[in-house]
């Protein structure tokens, strides 16, 4: 069994051999003796646990330690879920790409940098093709151009070796993509909704609604219950 290094990340009880303590709870946070806050987690049968060695004094917590550990693991988990992996995504050219590519990769790039992805973008020039390298930063410069909503410019086009690199950067976080089972059943969560809405107009719109004779214009009208209190107010 592999030990566990967040339960030898915090001091407790007699480890904790400071002269004095930060308590913080729901009620705030006070200073007291060590000794003191000792005998209060022994009374109330927890543990005095330091959360912030570094403090001055120290910040101390009276927990469970387990329910503690707990507690950590599952907030780092939840950062965790919530953090968006960041991957570099290539695109790459030749210095006289046709429109139709350039308009396909175009698409790709949009797509890797509204999922929070870096793009490399770079020009391969191959043997006598170098001489078209003023042609190849003009395809980069259009490229960073066409792409300004949702990517920023990191470093212009630069020339390395046979490659000329362009760099972009997402400019907004990206999204963690859901699963097939998420996107399912938000869908039906939705439909569901949606029938349900129907179905409530449906059954005011069955709600005939027989006017007197002086009503002319508003005889035999569909209407819902809110709309013939107003109209009956008028009346008045």
């Amino acid at each position: 069994m592999k030990p566990d290094k967040k339960q030898n990340q915090y001091r407790i009880n007699e480890q904790i051999r400071v002269r004095e303590v930060r308590i913080v709870g729901e009620s705030g946070s006070s200073v007291i003796p060590t000794r003191e806050a000792l005998d209060m987690a022994r009374q109330q049968g927890v543990d005095l646990v330091e959360i912030s060695p570094n403090a001055n004094p120290p910040v101390c917590r009276l927990i469970d330690y387990s329910k503690f550990l707990y507690q950590q693991k599952k907030r780092a988990k939840e950062m965790k879920a919530k953090q968006v992996k960041v991957e570099v995504k290539e695109i790459r050219f030749g210095p006289q790409t046709d429109e139709h590519d350039y308009q396909f990769k175009l698409k790709h790039a949009k797509e890797f940098l509204e999922e929070g992805n870096k793009v490399r973008a770079y020009v391969f020039f191959r043997g006598r093709s170098i001489l078209f390298k003023e042609q190849g930063e003009v395809l980069l410069l259009r490229f960073a151009n066409d792409l300004e909503e949702c990517g920023k410019v990191e470093s212009m086009p630069s020339l390395e070796g046979k490659k000329m690199f362009l760099y972009l950067a997402p400019k907004k976080a990206g999204v963690a993509k859901k699963s097939q089972q998420a996107r399912d059943r938000e869908a039906n969560e939705a439909e569901m909704k949606e029938n349900a809405k129907l179905q409530k107009q449906e059954a005011v719109a069955d709600i005939d609604v027989e006017m007197p004779a002086n009503g002319g214009l508003f005889a035999n009208a569909k209407i819902s219950a809110d709309a013939l209190k107003k109209l009956t107010e008028e009346a008045e």
